[in-house]
């Protein structure tokens, strides 16, 4: 129950907040004040409900037969973003686009490399503590998907499926010198990822120094920050947020700084509840469940949650470099919504049949 209210919760206050740091957006570009709204109903509401239905219906053992297949079709969705069916946004390529549907592959890693892992590691016969059944596999599944979401310029995606896995391979009875290499190795490679591409180079040095460059790689955070500061206690009101004209992508990367304007500190400390309820249910179930497969799903979604909110919030507060990384349950995005929904879905399915 307490997944279903905290669910409940988030999908309208994101639908609200949606349409007020849209609405006048939608009517300049499209004529349309709840353009945005209506997009984000019809393609990821009525997706994530048809997704919540099959998570809570259909037992989550049935989906560990099928896991490789879910997981190879997902990665060739991912490859094939380096097509032409590829659509770039921002200098990312990240949506796939199938005839009229247009989705983001990397958002559906999140289930289904998240039940292939847990479905491997709760298989008995494989020693996870070895060095070839266990860390060599593991490694070369993570890393692959990995490097191809930082060639995808996708560095936030990346460093959320893999401290997911990180979780799921920990619980799952992992060496922990194993762990601490791929730590280790993670570390280097998103250094060397950094040193490498100018634009990640420019977010740490913003990061640092964000007072530098105001109107310029700095303008995103410092108008994040002014918008949060204008909040105050109580908020400025619903609509009335006047920071939000000048805030990049505030319907996404941003949407946090809007909504900590508009309910002030205390509904963004409601919303950070409404989170911390839906995350700590998870690992609740996941540590009072006998089975090893529910267990290790349960561990991943929580952490893909939790980490993906500690992104977005961290990005807008300046406690972290500034990424582009949606708000679960908030953000604009069709795709990343009925994932989310799909996720509660299964993680509330669990919870009765397990």
């Amino acid at each position: 129950m307490i997944i279903l209210i905290s669910l409940i919760l988030l999908v309208v206050f994101g639908l609200i907040e949606l349409s007020s740091a849209s609405s006048d957006l939608g009517k300049v570009v499209f004529n349309d004040a709840y353009y945005y709204l209506k997009h984000q109903i019809f393609y990821g509401l009525s997706f994530g409900v048809l997704g919540f239905l099959i998570g809570v219906l259909v037992p989550y053992k049935r989906y560990k037969k099928i896991t490789p297949l879910l997981l190879i079709i997902n990665l060739v969705f991912l490859l094939a973003l380096f097509t032409p069916l590829g659509v770039s946004s921002g200098g990312a390529e990240r949506w796939l686009k199938l005839g009229p549907i247009i989705f983001q592959p990397t958002e559906l890693l999140k289930i289904t490399l998240v039940l292939y892992l847990a479905a491997w590691f709760s298989n008995g016969r494989m020693n996870r503590r070895n060095f070839l059944e266990g860390f060599l596999p593991f490694i070369a599944i993570v890393g692959f998907i990995g490097l191809l979401l930082l060639f995808q310029h996708s560095t936030s995606a990346a460093v959320i499926l893999t401290l997911a896995a990180l979780a799921i391979y920990f619980v799952g009875g992992a060496n922990p010198k194993y762990l601490a290499a791929i730590f280790a190795s993670g570390f280097l490679v998103l250094a060397l990822a950094v040193w490498l591409t100018p634009y990640r180079f420019a977010r740490i040095a913003t990061f640092l120094h964000p007072s530098e460059n105001a109107q310029g790689s700095s303008y995103q955070i410092n108008q994040s920050l002014i918008s949060i500061g204008s909040g105050g206690f109580w908020g400025v009101g619903y609509g009335q947020s006047e920071i939000k004209r000048y805030l990049p992508a505030r319907i996404d990367d941003s949407i946090f700084a809007v909504l900590a304007e508009e309910f002030g500190f205390v509904g963004s400390t409601f919303l950070i509840a409404a989170y911390l309820l839906l995350i700590i249910r998870g690992y609740l179930l996941a540590r009072d469940t006998k089975d090893s497969f529910a267990r290790l799903i349960l561990v991943g979604f929580s952490t893909i949650l939790g980490v993906q909110v500690f992104i977005h919030i961290g990005a807008n507060t300046g406690l972290i470099p500034l990424t582009g990384v949606p708000l679960p349950f908030i953000s604009y995005g069709g795709t990343s919504l009925a994932i989310f929904i799909t996720m509660a879905g299964m993680m509330l399915g669990i919870s009765k049949y397990a």
